[in-house]
C-alpha cells in the first residue's frame, strides 16, 4: 500500500481520522462515523510497512519510537494537507492514528465559536484555559484566539505544542511556535526559555504537570498573556485540576495565585449534530469577583451556579450551551441528554422550550 496515495485518496474522502490498527482493514473516522476502507485485514507486518513508511515520509527517525512505544509528530504533504500522527504499539504490534489537518487555518464562523470566546483574543495578561476531552477541538479554539491577536495587534508570540498543527504566518505579530522534541526538549525548560524571550503571547499545548503549571502561573503574573489546553471537562474541574496537581500544603496558596491571574475557562465538547456533522458546546467562565473569591476560598463547587446566573456578564453554562443547540435544532434532545453535565437539570431546561 503506497503511503502517499492512501494518504491523499482519505483526504479526498474527507476523512478526519486515519486507523492504522493491524486486525481490521484500514479505517477512517468521517464526522463521527468510523468507516473502513475496504475489506482487507491488515496483518502486523503490513501496519508496521505503513508506519515506518509514514515515518520515512515525515523525515523522521523512528527510533525513540521503537524504544518508548508511541510517538506523536507532524508533518505535511505538498498540495495535500497536513497530518498528525500518533503511532503506539498494541498487542505487540504497531499501530498509528492520523489526524487530517487543513493547510489553512480554521474560521471562527464556520467552528461555530461564540463572539464572547473570540473577544478573549483582546486581554493583555493573566491565563486562559481551554480544557476538553482529546478531539473535543481545544488546538483549534487556541488556534483561532492566537491568529485574531497576530491580525490586530502588535506582539511576539511563542507556541509550545506537541505536535505543531496548524502554521501561522507573521502578520501584526511575530510568531515563534516551538515542537516538543524538535525545537525543545519538553514543557517546562521551553516555559522557562521562553520568558527570556520577550514574549507577549505565551501558548502551552497542554499543562501537564505541577512544574509546567508554576511557571505558566509566573509568566501570567508577571504581564504575559498565556493561552493553555488542559485534559479536564469543566471550568471547575480545571481549576481543581491545576491545585490538585501541588501538594496539600501549597494548596491554600496556589488558590490565591489562580484567583489572581486566572481570566477565562473555555471548556467545549464536540456533539453529533442532526445533520450528521460535528457541532461544539461551550461552557464559557469570566473570571469576575464572584468566581476570583471562590476560587480563593476552595469552593469550586460552586462556580456552576455562578455561570448559570452570569449570562450577562458573557458566562455560559455547558448544559444552556446544549439547551441553546437543542432549541436552534443542531441536535436531539436525547445527544442534549447524553453530553449534559446535570441531566435532570438540563431536561428541565428543556421541557420549558
Amino acid at each position: 500500500m503506497e503511503i502517499q496515495t492512501l494518504l491523499k485518496d482519505m483526504v479526498d474522502k474527507g476523512a478526519k481520522d486515519i486507523f492504522i490498527i493491524s486486525g481490521r482493514p484500514v479505517s477512517y473516522k468521517q464526522s463521527h462515523l468510523i468507516e473502513n476502507l475496504g475489506e482487507e485485514k491488515l496483518t502486523p507486518v503490513q501496519t508496521q510497512e505503513i508506519i515506518l513508511a509514514v515515518y520515512d515520509l515525515a523525515e523522521r527517525d523512528p527510533e525513540d519510537f521503537l524504544k518508548r512505544g508511541d510517538d506523536d509528530f507532524s508533518f505535511a504533504l505538498k498540495g495535500v494537507s497536513r497530518f498528525r500522527v500518533n503511532a503506539y504499539r498494541q498487542r505487540g504490534s504497531y499501530a498509528a492514528v492520523i489526524r487530517v489537518v487543513e493547510f489553512s487555518l480554521p474560521d471562527p464562523v464556520t467552528m461555530r465559536l461564540p463572539q464572547e470566546v473570540l473577544n478573549l483574543a483582546k486581554l493583555r495578561r493573566g491565563m486562559v484555559l481551554v480544557t476538553g476531552p482529546s478531539g473535543s477541538g481545544k488546538t483549534t479554539t487556541l488556534t483561532c484566539l492566537l491568529e485574531k491577536i497576530n491580525e490586530n495587534r502588535s506582539a511576539h508570540i511563542i507556541t509550545l505544542e506537541d505536535p505543531i498543527e496548524y502554521l501561522h504566518s507573521h502578520k501584526k505579530s511575530l510568531i515563534s511556535q516551538r515542537e516538543l522534541r524538535i525545537d525543545t526538549e519538553n514543557y517546562p525548560s521551553a516555559l522557562r526559555a521562553a520568558l527570556r524571550q520577550s514574549p507577549d503571547v505565551i501558548l502551552i499545548g497542554e499543562l501537564r504537570d505541577m512544574e509546567a503549571i508554576s511557571i505558566a502561573l509566573t509568566a501570567a503574573e508577571t504581564g504575559h498573556l498565556v493561552f493553555a489546553a488542559l485534559h479536564t471537562l469543566g471550568a471547575s474541574n480545571a481549576v481543581d485540576r491545576l491545585v490538585d496537581a501541588y501538594p496539600a500544603a501549597q494548596q491554600e496558596q496556589v488558590r490565591i495565585q489562580i484567583s489572581m491571574t486566572l481570566q477565562a475557562v473555555i471548556s467545549q465538547q464536540l456533539l453529533p449534530s442532526n445533520d450528521g456533522s460535528l457541532v461544539p458546546a461551550f461552557e464559557i467562565m469570566q473570571c469576575n469577583s464572584a468566581i476570583r473569591t471562590l476560587i480563593r476560598d476552595g469552593r469550586t463547587h460552586q462556580i456552576p451556579s455562578v455561570l448559570q446566573t452570569s449570562s450577562a456578564e458573557g458566562m455560559m453554562s455547558m448544559d444552556a450551551s446544549l439547551a441553546k443547540l437543542y432549541k436552534e435544532g443542531a441536535i436531539s434532545k436525547q445527544t442534549a441528554l447524553t453530553y449534559s453535565i446535570s441531566p435532570e437539570h438540563l431536561l428541565r431546561q428543556i421541557q420549558n422550550i
